[in-house]
């Protein structure tokens, strides 16, 4: 029997075409890297925990390190948890055949309901217009300073410059949208007019394999709910997936869940959930979340200048399996071999050629795409980088000068862009 399994991105969707369900492996499994740069001096400190954080939880704890009840730590995270809804207007797709668009439209959201934007183009309702649809993304988010500042899902406020954030004391508020970075699935957005938001901070080391993570979120549109689980593992490369790799939880994760925050056993941000593994389109106890180490390399980036800046060596690569090893001839080879080269790119310049395997990135080995993706797009666009490298089973280097990873690039976020 053949089962199909798919990606999918965890925002609720509301359109007047189909609704918005799982999507294909292709449109989700597409998250990048953050490039590592220092956080900016005009942005929160997300590696300092401030007064007013969440503090550590050890009064739940038992000997084993396995919390004897995660009431108090929900209780303290929840209200730093938010929903976020992003509503978009969009030029409706005819098919030739069905003159109002291709499949049946679906109720608009409630005129009434929390959160609902403007009126379409020229001040008509995109429900009323037969060319135009409107699109309603519900997700989550985290406040990650008491003025306001939150982190959430680039996928989930793509399409809008402004979101309406729901608090946990069912309180709304206007958000515009700072920045996004589509290759690793982040935005920043800040509500105005309050400085004492109750906020979460990231965690200052990665979790280990069986460590405990509690999840919180705004599944369906229901509000915050909260669920428990493990760390199923970590540096988990997919297609097309963050350079870091994501966190694998087991955690319950369903949609509308994109955005908040995995927490660990001290109420800090280990990761921020953004996808699902599902043969049905549900939870199937595997779930993804952005490592915390990515979010404190890319928010700040996102509050200073709106996006991020990432180097690139002009190629796609993927990690060297026992089976291209053998393929090539050679005995516990590790790296990343090249599969395209952009054309008149850093890495043709240098004599780069499809097929290499770079094995070391400035005298450091190298195990995989993941490894050497996240220390090219570290780097500063125009620096130099050593490279060792196997070719036709012997060993050499090379000298690349980096350019700048493209905006498109970064939006539609091919395969570990190099």
């Amino acid at each position: 029997m053949k089962v199909e399994m798919a990606f999918r991105k965890l925002t609720v969707g509301h359109r007047q075409l189909p609704a918005i369900g799982g999507m294909a492996l292709t449109a989700l499994a597409t998250i990048g890297t953050a490039v590592a740069q220092p956080n900016s001096t005009h942005g929160p400190n997300l590696a300092t925990r401030p007064a007013g954080a969440i503090q550590l939880i050890g009064d739940v704890a038992s000997p084993n390190g396995a919390p004897g009840n995660f009431a108090d730590m929900a209780e303290r995270a929840q209200p730093a948890v938010i929903g976020v809804i992003s509503r978009s207007v969009e030029a409706k797709q005819l098919r030739p055949g069905l003159p109002f668009g291709d499949g049946p439209e679906e109720d608009a959201p409630n005129e009434n309901a929390p959160g609902k934007g403007p009126s379409g183009p020229g001040g008509l309702s995109p429900r009323k217009s037969p060319n135009a649809i409107q699109s309603v993304a519900m997700g989550s988010g985290f406040f990650i300073s008491p003025d306001g500042y939150a982190v959430t899902n680039s996928h989930v406020v793509k399409d809008s410059d402004t979101a309406t954030i729901l608090t946990s004391d069912k309180k709304s508020y206007s958000a515009k949208v700072v920045g996004r970075d589509a290759l690793s699935d982040l935005a920043l957005i800040k509500v105005d007019g309050r400085a004492d938001f109750s906020y979460v901070k990231m965690a200052e080391r990665p979790p280990r394999v069986g460590d405990w993570v509690l999840t919180v979120g705004n599944p369906f549109g229901l509000g915050g709910t909260v669920t428990a689980g493990i760390v199923s593992a970590r540096e988990r490369e997919l297609e097309n997936g963050p350079s870091e790799g994501f966190l694998q939880i087991d955690a319950p994760i369903n949609s509308g869940d994109s955005g908040g925050p995995s927490l660990d056993t001290n109420g800090d941000v280990i990761g921020v959930n953004s996808m699902i593994f599902s043969p049905s389109g549900g939870w199937s106890g595997v779930a993804f979340a952005i490592p915390a180490d990515t979010v404190k390399s890319v928010i700040p980036q996102l509050r200073e200048k709106g996006t991020v800046t990432r180097a690139s060596m002009g190629a796609e690569v993927q990690s060297v399996t026992p089976e291209i090893a053998d393929g090539l001839g050679v005995e516990n080879l590790q790296g990343a071999i090249i599969a395209n080269l952009q054309k008149d790119g850093p890495a043709v310049k240098a004599g780069l050629r499809s097929g290499d395997v770079v094995t070391s990135v400035a005298g450091e080995p190298i195990k995989g795409a993941t490894e050497l993706t996240k220390r090219i797009h570290a780097m500063a666009p125009g620096s130099s980088v050593q490279l060792a490298m196997v070719r036709a089973g012997k060993q050499s280097s090379v000298s690349v000068t980096l350019g700048q990873l493209p905006n498109e690039s970064q939006q539609s976020r091919p395969r570990n862009p190099e």
